[in-house]
């Protein structure tokens, strides 16, 4: 019986809300154009400072997908 191959792509997410939503940016626009999103792993949360603020929220996110021959 053979196991399962699975492919991880790294992906940076950006939200001006939240690192939640920068992460949930970066997987729901992958799930546009890959088939077979199977875990989501957040390696590193990041911002951007302006003036002293917080203007943006960055989530780098490992995601796998299910490997199909031909992929």
């Amino acid at each position: 019986m053979a196991g399962s191959v699975y492919k991880i792509i790294e992906l940076v997410g950006t939200s001006d809300v939240s690192w939640e939503e920068a992460a949930k940016s970066a997987v729901e626009t992958a799930s546009e154009s890959i088939k077979d999103l199977r875990v989501a792993e957040i390696t590193k949360l990041d911002f951007t400072v302006e003036n002293g603020k917080v203007v943006s929220y960055r989530a780098r996110v490992n995601i796998s997908f299910k490997y199909h021959k031909g992929d």
